[in-house]
């Protein structure tokens, strides 16, 4: 029993027979204020703080339904439970749009009403209570399965498991839970950067060992889906969590149903210029460096890198006998976005319609810059607050609403990830030395060997040479490189702030979802 009692007000002209029920209220602590009409509730409800109003829908003058418009007038969050004889969809209808948090027909037993103020007041109690209770009970069995992680699909189902059990403990009150999963996933992904470091270059060696990467995702799991009488829209979300997908994916539910949730790796670096590339042509960096040394740009190069996406799509669809229209669409703002929204209809007819959407990279970006974005995405339960709100508002949204209505198949990917990174680690280079936080590649690179995954000959992972000396580093857990000069500065300026290029679940484990439309 609660030491201070919850206040319920019960409006029922008949609330003098209500006795039975209030006394067994009473006994389960809670304090019942009756009330026998409507315009007495309202000047109630002005004067006092109640919990959860228990509504007859039936009464002489100000009926139920019209109290409850007024109530709501004046205390939109206050739970109000309607309590009727009448079984008319209309009346039920006409309640639930206004937003009551229950809907009991009389007769109603005590049990009755204590079940219903309970999945209403002490709804998320219960809950916290017993995600508490599921997480230490499951604590034990995450740290001993740990330490038997050793291949890329385990790693894999072992990354959704702390997805799915971060999003479980983000919603209670008590951060000791959350502090506990913390230290555990932090745990993890020193493991992981341990079994990246020592099986990627097999990898990228052996495709008989290797997971689906970045080079290989279109042809494994794309082309298998393109089909001649139904249009594919693939959107390339860049930057897109797991974490932030799953944010999003309630979202969807009402136009597309979920056919295949699967995830891939990201090739290293985990960056767009890489990890994209290799998406669209299929090809590691080395060898679109070899092929099409037209469309590939090393780090140090003037210029944007992801310029040639297009162009590397289409001659790997030509690689692959993939015949039929096809389009590519970067959008980069919100006219573009609203543009491709509109003018949809006019691809309809294509096999495959290519959408990259960067707004998720703008977001990790301006975060380092904006203190407006590191006051709205200061941890990782703002940052897929943050997404969930820009997707539910953007014209992304408009998109997928309208390819549902056009009966386009979606597939639903990303490049990579990013990691919230919060330790500096000092890296000394020359001026042809990159500038990236999470990675670096240069041929004077000094560093603590420790704290990265160092690549002293880059065609051992396929990736290009910039000259005769390249090395590539890659930052491990939650560190971020800083130059000597200004070191205090830059270390301050990009402590908390969300990077990639480096080795992390959230980097590398990254979706690949596929979607129908609903009819």
């Amino acid at each position: 029993m609660n030491l201070e009692p919850i206040q319920i007000l019960w409006v029922d002209d008949e609330v003098d027979l209500l006795k039975p029920h209030i006394l067994f209220l009473l006994d389960k602590g809670y304090r019942i204020t009756p009330c026998n009409n409507g315009l007495e509730a309202i000047d109630l409800v002005e004067k006092n703080h109640f919990e959860a109003v228990l509504l007859d829908e039936n009464m002489p003058g100000l009926s139920g339904l019209e109290t409850l418009s007024l109530i709501k007038g004046k205390q939109p969050k206050l739970p109000v439970i309607m309590v009727t004889k009448n079984e008319e969809e209309h009346i039920m209808e006409d309640a639930i749009g206004s937003k009551i948090s229950d809907y009991l027909i009389k007769p109603v037993n005590p049990n009755q009403i204590l079940l219903s103020l309970k999945k209403n007041l002490l709804h998320k109690n219960l809950i916290a209570e017993k995600t508490t209770r599921n997480y230490q009970q499951e604590f034990r069995k995450i740290s001993m399965e740990l330490m038997d992680l050793s291949t890329a699909e385990e790693w894999a189902a072992f990354y959704q498991k702390m997805i799915f059990w971060e999003l479980e403990l983000e919603s209670l009150v008590d951060p000791g839970m959350m502090e506990i999963f913390e230290s555990q996933i932090k745990e993890a992904n020193s493991l992981f950067s341990k079994f990246i470091s020592k099986s990627y270059e097999n990898w990228m060696n052996d495709s008989t060992a290797a997971p689906e990467l970045s080079h290989t995702i279109f042809k494994n799991k794309v082309k298998p889906l393109l089909k001649e009488n139904k249009p594919t829209l693939l959107l390339v979300i860049d930057n897109l969590r797991m974490d932030q997908w799953k944010t999003i994916e309630p979202l969807l539910t009402d136009f597309y149903q979920k056919e295949k949730e699967e995830t891939y790796y990201s090739i290293l670096p985990t960056a767009t210029q890489y990890a994209r590339n290799a998406l669209f042509s299929g090809c590691t960096p080395l060898k679109i460096s070899e092929l099409y040394p037209q469309w590939w740009k090393n780090d140090t190069d003037e210029g944007g890198k992801n310029l040639f996406e297009k162009d590397l799509l289409q001659a790997q669809l030509k690689r692959l006998n993939i015949d039929g229209k096809m389009s590519y669409h970067k959008i980069t703002n919100l006219k573009n976005g609203k543009l491709l929204a509109k003018s949809l209809s006019n691809h309809k007819d294509e096999k495959l319609t290519a959408v990259v959407y960067n707004f998720v990279d703008m977001i990790s970006h301006a975060k380092s810059e904006m203190e407006i974005i590191k006051e709205l995405a200061s941890d990782n339960k703002a940052y897929r607050s943050l997404t969930a709100s820009w997707f539910k508002n953007s014209p992304l949204f408009e998109l997928l609403s309208e390819a549902r209505k056009l009966d386009f198949q979606l597939i639903i990917t990303t490049d990579h990830g990013t990691i919230n990174v919060v330790q500096p680690v000092e890296v000394v280079g020359d001026k042809e030395s990159s500038v990236n936080l999470r990675y670096k590649t240069g041929r004077s690179l000094t560093f603590p060997a420790k704290k990265v995954f160092a690549i002293d000959k880059p065609e051992r992972i396929q990736l290009p040479k910039i000259n005769l000396n390249s090395t590539y580093i890659f930052a491990l857990d939650y560190n971020y490189f800083v130059y000597p000069k200004n070191y205090h500065h830059f270390a301050t300026l990009f402590n908390n702030s969300y990077q990639h290029g480096g080795i992390s679940m959230e980097e590398i484990i990254i979706p690949f979802v596929v979607l129908q439309p609903k009819k």
